[in-house]
């Protein structure tokens, strides 16, 4: 039967964490990679098996703690802002009435129209002024202007 030697298994585990990680792209395996070496450096010197899982596990988390934060930071995507994201807070008038009873409604806002359903389920009319609160999906959640909402 086939056997594996110490150094093997750790030239295994790290392969595998690297094939992961490459697979990924998520920063998920690296650490294990990392642990690998340190345990495969403790294979190397004659370390006990529970010595060189120790070591694997201290190195992995230690490089964890203190290199995924940076690493997200440099790596990390910034959020950029769509155009949806432009009709938030902004003033709109519903072009067909709101209801979230039967599903419809519609609203232009910025020369374009979105579908609208309202925010207390409350039913707004053709021609009425609303704010739009949040987007979910494709549908702009509005809530109707009042006197006191508007400034």
């Amino acid at each position: 039967m086939f056997t594996l030697s110490g150094n093997a298994w750790w030239i295994l585990a790290i392969v595998l964490a690297l094939g992961i990680e490459a697979f990924t792209l998520n920063l998920c395996a690296i650490w294990f990679a990392v642990g690998g070496v340190g345990g495969l450096i403790a294979a190397t010197l004659d370390a006990a098996p529970t010595t060189q899982w120790i070591v694997f596990i201290v190195v992995s988390a230690v490089f964890l703690v203190l290199a995924r934060p940076m690493a997200k930071k440099m790596l990390g995507t910034k959020q950029t802002a769509t155009n949806a994201d432009r009709i938030l807070g902004e003033q709109a008038v519903v072009t067909q009435p709101i209801s979230n009873a039967s599903a419809q409604g519609e609203i232009k806002i910025m020369g374009q129209y979105w579908t609208a359903r309202s925010a207390d389920g409350s039913e707004i009319p053709e021609g009425a002024m609303v704010r739009v609160r949040e987007i979910v999906g494709v549908k702009a959640i509005v809530e109707p202007l009042t006197e006191g909402k508007e400034g």
